[in-house]
């Protein structure tokens, strides 16, 4: 295990069944951690933990609506005694919520404008509070969160996407330095992922509306030369892979200075 980025560790992973959450909670569990992936869908569950067992790793699944306090919080409870030290060492939130892109303000419904901000806040908000009790305790944990570059751009269409995304980067800063020194905070900022399609995503729902302005398939436009590169300083997008090892790193003793940051994967599309 001495070799191994997160050997002895206990990982939580919210979402844990879609692309980014299973991408991630393969990497975990190949660098040592044994893992908990939770989410609202048994079959994804199922498949990623059978992947991980696969390859000699450790991981349980749980079903889990992270809107819910109660059975999050239970379910962190439950986690933490699993382990044998009552601990929790890292929890990432890999929840997506559906979201408008591209109408504008004329035309979007305050519903709408909400449906991203109070979804991922609240499941923010409701998983870091769990977990978050049971870290530290002579070992500092670690919370993971994911935002996106609307954070920071400035185009029309994505109105709540952006709001939400600015939300959860407030967010961890705060929450970094409320929890300091036991637990340290850092956002991960992927730009749209290149093979979360075929990974089982909703991002082909996600981005329809975009990629038929563009003329293109959603497949198309997130590959090399598709709409979405034009703007990258790389001329792609960001790969699952790229996304998870990042993770892995953030969560292990080697970043352990690091807190309160926003890692940039947008592949240049910002440029901090």
């Amino acid at each position: 295990m001495s070799g191994l980025l997160l050997g002895g560790k206990n990982a939580v992973i919210y979402g844990g069944g879609g692309a980014i959450g299973g991408a991630v909670a393969r990497v975990f569990a190949r660098e040592g951690a044994r893992v908990f992936v939770a989410g609202r869908t048994q079959a994804k569950l199922d498949a990623v933990a059978r992947d991980i067992a696969a390859t000699g790793g450790e991981a349980e699944t749980a079903l889990v609506d992270v809107l819910d306090q109660q059975a999050v919080e239970a379910h962190a409870d439950a986690v933490a005694a699993r382990t044998g030290t009552g601990r929790i060492d890292i929890a990432l939130n890999a929840v997506s919520f559906p979201h408008d892109q591209g109408t504008t303000l004329a035309d979007l419904s305050l519903e709408e404008f909400m449906r991203p901000v109070d979804g991922f806040l609240r499941a923010l908000f409701v998983t870091s509070k769990a977990v978050a009790r049971h870290m530290g305790r002579g070992r500092p944990g670690v919370i993971l969160t994911l935002s996106e570059p609307g954070a920071k751009l400035a185009v029309g269409g994505i109105l709540g996407h952006a709001v939400s995304a600015a939300g959860k980067e407030a967010f961890a800063r705060v929450l970094a330095a409320e929890l300091a020194p036991d637990v340290r905070v850092i956002g991960i900022r992927p730009h749209a992922v290149a093979d979360a399609p075929a990974a089982g995503s909703y991002t082909a729902d996600l981005f329809g509306q975009t990629a038929a302005a563009a003329g293109q398939s959603v497949q198309e436009m997130l590959l090399d030369g598709g709409a979405m590169t034009q703007g990258t300083l790389l001329g792609r997008l960001p790969w699952l892979s790229e996304v998870a090892e990042t993770a892995a790193f953030l969560a292990s003793d080697r970043a352990g200075a690091m807190t309160g940051a926003v890692v940039n994967l947008s592949a240049g599309a910002l440029v901090d």
